[in-house]
């Protein structure tokens, strides 16, 4: 049985919570260790990890969604060409297939918002 589309706005946001989770979890792993980064920081891994971790909680939490969103996705299209774009063209090949899902769910949510489960949502009504 499909989920009805009365649930789009609701599923967006469950979207827009998993995506914020998992870039703060990116973040906090460069910057805190949790878990344990697997290489040597350099200056481009600490701009990215400031964005992961400012970038996923604003997203999880759903407060500024459209610009932390367009920040995270274009910090996430940087990443997979720096990263791994070298190392093979085929995302499944040069491990960016994670990276490529977060730069576009990101792209998406700059568009969509943040859904009805959000910060911004809650701070539109209050207007």
């Amino acid at each position: 049985m499909p989920i009805p589309a009365s649930w789009s706005p609701r599923i967006l946001s469950l979207l827009r919570i998993v995506a914020g989770l998992g870039l703060l979890q990116h973040g906090m792993s460069k910057y805190f260790g949790i878990p344990p980064f697997p290489m040597p920081l350099n200056p481009v891994l600490y701009v990215g990890g400031a964005i992961e971790l400012v970038g996923g909680a604003l997203i999880l939490l759903g407060l500024f969604t459209r610009p932390a969103a367009f920040v995270a996705s274009g910090m996430c299209a940087v990443g997979y060409f720096m990263f791994h774009a070298p190392n093979g063209f085929f995302p499944a090949v040069n491990g960016g297939e994670a990276i490529m899902l977060y730069c576009f769910i990101c792209l998406y949510l700059a568009a969509a918002g943040g859904g009805v489960w959000s910060i911004d949502a809650l701070r539109k009504r209050a207007d």
